[in-house]
């Protein structure tokens, strides 16, 4: 019987002082972002914490990969601001419960598969256009905020704020020569928090950002009316967070697949995200989704089970609860380098080398999505854009590569022999390649190599069907699939079908 219960594969060989050290790291990471994101929604900034406490832990546990970070992500926290400046923080967790309930029904229905769909350049996009978003995030801790506006720091401030950042990332680019037992990240984080607390140097910390001292997640109904007036306020915004949530997740899965060599399990992280959702609701968090950024933190330092997430989600728990003074003191200038790293890690350069072997339009998909993942900072909209500009391509590419190969038999029987699906598309192409008129009595079409893929190419059959009967022909459709034969209705008495060598065709599906 499969285990399906089993929470963790203890055959597993786990490098545990790797993973708590990484997970050590991700928190320090994790931190000033989920406080950041939960600052600029207008959310209270316990909030944020308490978001990547309960994502990262129930994830982690649960969720369908081990290295994956959750977490309070600002991608899905952005979607929650007009609900919040419109209705306020209750409407805003009874959002994120609900869109946790519409993930867990796209995991139960295995609906998670369907991220299969999207295509290399949409990937390769969507990574460059993420690092890129990470990249500019951490330029806003150059500035200052002066009478209300934000304002670039100068003079003595900046070179400091430079000169820490600097620091950071020589230590992280360096310390893998010296030793590859602890993190650089964290041992970056560490010694710049040393060198400034040492030398009493001025410069804008954690604290500066908000305070980390609270109490474990109060459990808390949200207090909104029970209508369907309440429903149909929050629905759309439960909607989105769920769909921008899944997708960055899924996605974030997919890369950390491909980085591993390992296959993680895309309904499994549905059902665990969407669980996680709704405990944020019911335990005042803001929300969240798996976190490129921290996975990949994590992934760098060398973890590859759960027991890093685990610590990761623990840390910020004990430093909400009694751990707060140390960790306000962690000069932001540490976390901007280790996030400037991180950005530097994603971008997929690789890209650059291939950019001359790609086709046109797979160049121009891969810089669209990742223009659009930039501009708008909305990861599911750019992924999106992607797959439909890649599906018409393809769609385009398919239909002029219909074809038909032609020849007479002994017995006087005109023969075509289609090659190249058809569909929608390329219906009209297909319909055009018959010489109705002047075909003899007796014709034959071969799909051997051919697919009637929707219901635009069993019309051009039915149609063509009826213009040889019109004119007393009879046509006679080979290897034609059991499914597109019981559709031709218009056909009945005149087609006929080799049933022996007809295949059947079944859609993958997960196992």
């Amino acid at each position: 019987m499969k285990p399906y219960l089993r929470l963790f594969d203890f055959s597993q060989k786990v490098d545990y002082k790797i993973e708590i050290l990484a997970g050590l790291t991700v928190a320090m990471t994790m931190i000033p972002e989920s406080l950041s994101f939960a600052i600029l929604a207008g959310f209270p900034p316990l909030s944020g914490l308490y978001a990547a406490f309960i994502m990262g832990l129930v994830a982690s546990v649960f969720g369908g990969r081990p290295g994956l970070i959750s977490g309070g992500a600002g991608a899905t926290v952005i979607v929650l601001i007009a609900l919040m400046q419109s209705h306020g923080i209750e409407y805003v967790f009874a959002a994120v419960a609900l869109a946790g309930v519409l993930q867990i029904m796209v995991g139960l229905f295995k609906l998670g598969k369907f991220i299969r769909l999207v295509p290399q350049p949409v990937m390769f996009g969507f990574v460059n256009g993420l690092a890129i978003v990470i990249f500019m995030a951490q330029l806003e801790q150059f500035q200052t905020v002066t009478n209300g506006e934000a304002t670039w720091l100068t003079g003595y401030p900046l070179y400091i704020m430079a000169g820490l950042v600097t620091l950071t990332i020589a230590i992280v680019f360096l310390w893998p020569r010296l030793s590859k037992t602890i993190p650089p990240s964290l041992v970056a984080i560490i010694i710049v928090s040393l060198l400034v607390f040492a030398l009493h140097i001025e410069t804008k910390t954690v604290k500066d950002i908000a305070s980390v001292s609270g109490g474990f997640p109060p459990f808390h109904i949200p207090s909104i009316p029970v209508s369907w007036d309440t429903f149909q306020i929050i629905f759309p915004y439960a909607l989105i967070m769920a769909g921008v949530g899944l997708t960055e997740g899924l996605l974030t899965l997919n890369l950390v697949d491909e980085i591993t060599g390992t296959k993680g399990s895309g309904n499994r992280e549905c059902v665990a995200q969407g669980s996680a959702n709704i405990l944020n609701g019911f335990f005042t968090g803001m929300g969240g989704c798996p976190m490129i950024a921290q996975t990949l933190v994590n992934l760098s330092a060398g973890a590859r089970a759960r027991l890093s997430g685990i610590v990761a989600a623990l840390t910020i728990l004990i430093i909400i609860l009694v751990g707060a003074p140390v960790i306000e003191r962690v000069p932001m200038a540490a976390l901007t380098g280790v996030m400037i790293m991180v950005a530097i890690g994603t971008f997929e350069w690789t890209s650059f080398k291939i950019i001359n072997k790609m086709p046109r339009q797979d160049v121009f998909v891969m810089a669209l999505v990742a223009v659009v993942t930039v501009w708008l900072h909305n990861l599911a909209l750019a992924v999106l854009i992607g797959v439909i500009i890649s599906a018409l391509v393809f769609a385009w590419d398919s239909a002029i590569r219909i074809r038909a190969r032609k020849y007479m038999d002994e017995n006087g029987v005109k023969h075509y022999e289609i090659y190249g699906p058809l569909f929608f598309g390329s219906a009209t192409t297909f319909t055009e390649k018959f010489d109705v008129l002047n075909d003899p009595d007796e014709v034959i079409i071969d799909f051997k190599d051919s697919r009637v893929a929707d219901m635009s190419g069993i019309e051009a059959l039915n149609k063509l069907t009826e213009r040889y009967q019109k004119v007393n022909k009879k046509l006679h459709l080979m290897h034609l699939s059991e499914d597109c034969r019981q559709l031709l209705k218009n056909a009945e008495g005149v087609i006929v079908v080799n049933i022996v060598e007809d295949p059947t065709y079944h859609v993958a599906a997960d196992r």
